[in-house]
Formats: structure tokens, sequence, C-alpha cells
């Protein structure tokens, strides 16, 4: 592996991949093609992007390639992604930054504009589509092009060098390195801000007009529980480190309590740094920390881990051997009660924790993390095989889900149906895959005030 990063730059040179073997050309700037890292602040792809146009005595331009058409995503999705676009570009610019948005594959856009680049920067991404963009700009470039990991504390490739089999077995690599990537990120002033050339930098002044010139999937509407943008994300934190945080450990497993963080969604599209969050986090000594570090870092970017490593973690043939065998081997075991995908999405079963859950996921755009273990665990066992509850589970979190399509959503579900956990006590349609049961939820929290707080929201 090339690891480059001069000795003057306060960056984990661990972070920093160069991803073809070219040099620094002659050219009017620095290019970083954001796409994962939507954020101004604490993003170790743009604080490295400026550092280099610096010592290179030219300007940086942040690129951003706008596709209407990305594997499973709608309306609520991009609506949240461009209005943190939109704060994201403000910023950029009170820095002396220029921020370019065009419509177009994210690899065309980037390459389009790397003719007059010196050198490209850009962030890290885990998913098969976003490993292929970057592949396919640094063939295509005749500039070097440099991918900074800034959306986990631990670089992937440091805290293992191969899929892990659960938590357990990464943890101790995680806490390993943990003091070694949460150092401050300190931004560094841009000297040649970039005002010399006109060009283009796409509207997102309209959010509606830009979705419709898009086309993109309106079946699922924006949620009105989240809005996009690092402010957003920032005030989310604040509320929990103020709020939430000192019961946390205690709370967080209970759906009748509302003990969450709620930064899935602005993590997923890089609107917040877990470094930033982490360090925070910690500030506060609360007796919590762990618990949260537990999270936020490791099962977090033990997901990070499971696709970067699975070529086919979207499917069920990524489960471990023995989790396919024991459900196939029960795949023809009589269930008590069977939906099709429609009575699934529409919330539509016998269960009514299973229809809140449903419903507080269509509704907001995300589901309590208890509540979707349980969720996916019901697929599996109301559904006619269990490749086909497989399928409809990742289904719906991508479709409704704010944080779906990404690692977390992947390995969560792989998680209720074998995969990161341990052969349990052999039973019907589950087999040795670990069985949850309403009971349990109710022997555990008062349930129904979790019913009830959804069917307010259904209300409203």
């Amino acid at each position: 592996m090339n690891w480059a990063l001069s000795r003057e730059q306060p960056i984990a040179p661990e972070r920093i991949q160069q991803l073809n073997d070219r040099e620094v050309q002659p050219g009017e700037y620095v290019i970083y093609w954001m796409q994962a890292s939507q954020r101004a602040a604490d993003n170790h792809a743009l604080e490295y992007a400026v550092r280099r146009a610096n010592r290179l005595g030219v300007p940086l331009l942040v690129v951003f390639g706008l596709t209407g058409d990305y594997p499973e995503a709608n309306a609520r999705h991009y609506r949240f992604m461009l209005e943190g676009l939109r704060e994201t570009r403000h910023a950029l610019r009170k820095r002396g930054i220029r921020m370019v948005i065009r419509y177009g594959s994210p690899a065309r856009v980037a390459a389009g504009l790397a003719g007059a680049a010196r050198l490209m920067v850009t962030d890290r991404g885990y998913t098969r589509i976003q490993r292929a963009w970057r592949r396919e700009v640094a063939e295509a470039v005749s500039c070097p092009v440099f991918q900074v990991e800034t959306d986990v504390v631990v670089p992937v490739e440091v805290a293992s060098s191969k899929r892990e089999y659960a938590a357990r077995t990464l943890r101790p690599k995680i806490h390993r390195f943990l003091d070694t990537f949460l150092q401050a990120l300190p931004g560094e002033e841009v000297r040649h801000p970039f005002v010399h050339r006109e060009m283009p930098c796409g509207d997102l002044s309209d959010i509606p007009g830009v979705l419709a010139e898009l086309r993109v999937d309106p079946s699922v509407g924006p949620s009105e529980f989240y809005r996009g943008g690092t402010a957003n994300a920032e005030a989310r934190l604040e509320a929990f480190l103020r709020e939430k945080l000192t019961a946390y450990a205690a709370d967080r497993n209970n759906p009748a309590r509302e003990a969450c963080s709620h930064l899935s969604p602005y993590l997923h599209f890089g609107q917040i740094s877990p470094v930033s969050i982490l360090r925070q986090v910690r500030a506060t000594g609360s007796p919590s920390v762990e618990t949260f570090l537990e999270e936020l870092v490791v099962r977090r970017e033990l997901s990070m881990n499971f696709c970067y490593y699975t070529e086919d973690y979207d499917a069920f043939s990524c489960l471990p051997r023995w989790a396919r065998e024991t459900l196939l081997r029960h795949a023809k075991d009589e269930r008590e009660h069977l939906y099709s995908p429609e009575e699934f999405e529409r919330g539509l079963t016998h269960d009514p924790y299973w229809n809140a859950a449903q419903q507080e996921m269509v509704i907001t755009g995300k589901m309590h993390g208890y509540m979707r273990m349980y969720w996916g665990k019901k697929i599996l066992e109301w559904t006619a095989h269990p490749e086909t509850a497989y399928e409809i589970a990742l289904h719906l979190n991508n479709k409704y889900e704010l944080d779906g399509r990404d690692p977390n959503g992947y390995a969560g579900v792989a998680w209720c149906f074998g995969n990161h956990d341990q052969a349990w006590k052999e039973r019907p349609v589950y087999g040795k895959v670990r069985y949850m049961n309403a009971n349990g939820l109710r022997r555990k929290f008062p349930i129904e005030n979790y019913v009830e707080r959804i069917h307010r929201l259904q209300r409203t």
C-alpha cells in the first residue's frame, strides 16, 4: 500500500492512500472531489486538500457530482443530502473555497474537471459503487489521486486486515489505536481563494426544483423529523450531550425512551465527523462514554469492516456458513404467520409492536435500534423462505431509512440473520440463529408506551 503524506501535515498518514501512480501536474488548482464526507468542518480530506493547495500555491476547488439514479435512493434521501450540501457550500465559500456541483455520474464529473488540476483529493467510501467510482477516476485522470479516510475513527485497514467475526474480535483492535486517531483536526487558512475564473456552481436554492430536474424517485417523501446539514447534526449532538448521555448506558435499548442520539442519518451523509462526536462525548466524563463508544466506533466500524472485506455484503450469501446452513435446513419449517412484501411494507401484521416499528421507519426515516433487530427477526420468521426474507428486510431498510444503503444498514440486516453473532439453541424456522419474541419486549420494556408514541406520530 502506498501511503503518502508530508511530515508537516498534522493528519495521520494512515488515513491517506494514493490511488494511482501519477505525478503532480501543471495546473490551475487542486481538486477535492467530495462525495462521502459532505461537510466543511472536521474533514480530514478537505484539510489535506487545503494544505496541498497552499503548498502548491494554487486555489482549492471542491467538486460534487450529483446523480439522480443512485441505487435505491429516493426523494427522502436526496432532500436530506441537498440540505446538507447547500450548507456545506456556504461554509466553504466563507473560507475562500469554491464548490462546484454538477449533474451527472460523480466519477465523470470529477474526471471532467481534473484536466486543469495539479492533483486530486477524495474521501473514502466502503460500498461497491463508491469504490468503483474512485477506481474509475484514478484510472482516468492524469494527475495523482489521494484518498483520505475521514468517516471512521480508526482507518479500516489499520483496525484489521480481514473480515472480523464479531464485535468482540474487532473491539480490542479498535481500542489499541483509538487515541492515535482522535487528535484534533486544526483548519488551515486558505492562502489562494478561488476568484480568478468563472465556473458555474449549480443552484441549490430550490431543492424541490433540483429533485424534479434530477427525476428523483418520488415514491418516499422527505422526512419532516430530520433535516439535513452540519448545523442540525451539531444541534442534535448538543441536545444529546445535555439531555440524554447520562442515561444512555441504561436506556439506549429501551424503545419506550428516546435515549438515542439520532446522529446516524448525519453520519451516513458525512455531515458530521465521528472523531468530533467522540471527542465531545469523551470530554463530558459521563459514565456512559464507553457504551456510546461501543456503538459509535466499535459497532459502526465493524460494519465498514464487513462491507470492505465482503464482496457480497448485500446478499444472503454474505452470511457465515453456519447461519446459511441452519436457515436453509429449516426453510421448509411451518410458519405460524406468513406475509407478503406489501403487507410488511404497510405494517399489516398481527403484531402491534412490529407494525409500530415499521411505521416509525416509514414516517420518520429512522427506526429505534433495538426495534430494528426485532423487526428483522420477525421478517425472517414470517416469510416462506429465508433468502426472500433477507431481500425484503434489505429493501425496506434501504427504501425508508435515512441511514440505509450504507455499511450500517447492510450489517444490521445481516445481524438479524446470524452475521456477527454466535449459534444458539436450535429451534424451528430460526435454526441456530438468535430468536426474539414479543414476550421479551413486554418483559424488558413498557413497550405499549412505544406503540402509543408511534400512533401519535401517525395521527399528526
